[in-house]
């Protein structure tokens, strides 16, 4: 098969260089936005007079057959023909003749390529907030059953204080606001189009780069034509993104991993996210948040890998950003999968509110409620913190908890300690009254709830 671009070439590659150079395995991926963009950019080679207006109709009704193909997984292709967009200009030619080699004027595959992968993100980052605000609302649903469901709090994985699980559940909400934003501020980037950019600098032809961009939704166009061609910030953007998003992701698939097990017994997670084993008959295995925890490990592989392969490349385009695809397809992919599996995993799974409730009253959580109440009655917060010290370690050597010490013995330490003391060390009392702006306090708790449904329902009419 003769290369499209063959005429300055004496002899052909062997089959197995042409298979290592072709990027056609991966870059079907784009065929949507690749026929797209030919669309377009045939559309303004007729608005300016550069072919004729039954030329440019003869390779839209070409390019829309191919569309059709593509819906239909129709097409085929061949590693011969090295990417996307050979593959199409050669299918194309097959259907329209050699006028669809008319295609091709005032365009490189350099601008082409990079066209279709801004197109491809603009796509996948509207799916991907879509899917952060649906985990946003099953992480709400949840808070809402759970407002007082008491826990114990963790720092160093060592019990702290008593929280409100739904509090818990809410600071993974916030968390994926940060991540939202980050990817909708992201599209000021993405949605920039290269095209008309040419090879690296332009071309003689007076082609219209506004009117390309506008066909296909781009909010302005590159200003430079070889930053236009070597940019992929975008994609590292992109790939940044998502790698803080899967690191929240993976932070709370550790904590399911060890809620819902013997040891915690939190939570249980629908058996449609589990699996059993083998040989054990009595295992239920997390295994969908361990596979979330684990791929956040390929997503910041793919970003890595981007910002390495880019670290020392001059201007302009260099075969070596054909590696720019896998890593952004691959990104796209887990990401998509593991915010779906995540909302429903929040939404199936069973809160054992006892059990929670019974963790936070076996251990000594609730020494900060003691430091508290004596500094409220005057004692400097670093004496009142020895002297709780003391008792937690009074508690210790006689194997009992803060609750079951009398009144005597706190007296005999400080006599501003009264029967009162017992009230203040309940868990529900003492989460109730964390009533602090963004604490775990009930009152506060049901506000941020109310803060973040109503933000959602603001970003829903906003779209």
């Amino acid at each position: 098969m003769k290369k499209l671009w063959g005429g300055r070439f004496t002899k052909s590659a062997e089959e197995w260089v042409d298979e290592f150079g072709a990027s056609i395995e991966f870059d079907q991926e784009l065929v949507n936005e690749d026929l797209e963009g030919s669309i377009a950019h045939v559309t303004m080679l007729s608005a300016n007079g550069i072919i004729s207006e039954e030329d440019a109709e003869k390779i839209k009704d070409g390019l829309m057959q191919l569309q059709e193909k593509a819906a239909k997984d129709e097409l085929s292709y061949s590693v011969k023909l090295e990417d996307i967009h050979l593959n199409l200009e050669s299918a194309l030619t097959d259907i329209v003749g050699p006028v669809g080699g008319k295609l091709h004027t005032a365009r490189s595959r350099n601008d082409q390529v990079a066209t279709d992968m801004h197109l491809y993100l603009k796509k996948q980052v509207a799916v991907i907030a879509q899917l952060i605000k649906e985990m946003q609302e099953a992480l709400v649903e949840q808070a809402e059953a759970n407002v007082e469901t008491v826990m114990p709090g963790y720092t160093h994985l060592q019990r702290a204080q008593p929280i409100s699980f739904a509090h818990h559940l809410m600071a993974y909400f916030w968390m994926l606001e940060r991540d939202k934003e980050r990817f909708e501020e992201s599209m000021k980037r993405i949605n920039l189009s290269p095209l008309g950019a040419g090879a690296l600098a332009g071309t003689t032809f007076p082609i219209d780069r506004y009117q390309t961009a506008g066909f296909l939704g781009f909010d302005g166009i590159y200003e430079n034509s070889l930053d236009a061609v070597s940019d992929r910030d975008f994609i590292l953007e992109f790939l940044s993104s998502s790698s803080i998003l899967m690191m929240h992701l993976s932070r709370l698939s550790e904590e399911f991993i060890l809620w819902s097990s013997q040891e915690f017994q939190f939570i249980e997670l629908d058996d449609s996210f589990a699996t059993g084993s083998s040989i054990m008959p009595q295992k239920k295995n997390p295994d969908m948040a361990e596979l979330i925890r684990g791929k956040t490990g390929r997503v910041y592989g793919n970003l890595m890998g981007l910002l390495t392969v880019l670290k020392g490349l001059p201007l302009a385009y260099n075969k070596d950003m054909q590696e720019d695809k896998e890593g952004m397809f691959d990104t796209v992919k887990t990401v998509i999968g593991s915010l779906k599996i995540f909302a429903g995993m929040i939404k199936s799974m069973k809160v054992k509110k006892q059990q929670m409730e019974k963790a936070t009253k076996n251990d000594f959580s609730n020494a900060t409620e003691l430091a508290d109440y004596l500094s409220g009655k005057g004692v400097p917060f670093r004496e009142a913190h020895e002297i709780v010290g003391k008792l937690v370690l009074t508690c210790v050597q006689k194997g009992c908890f803060l609750g079951d010490l009398p009144l005597e013995e706190y007296k005999d330490v400080n006599p501003l300690f009264e029967d009162d003391i017992y009230t203040v060390l309940d868990p529900y009392t003492a989460v109730e009254r964390r009533n602090s702006a963004g604490g775990t306090g009930f009152a506060q708790v049901k506000l941020a709830i109310e803060k973040a449904k109503t933000l959602l329902k603001e970003e829903e009419h906003a779209v």
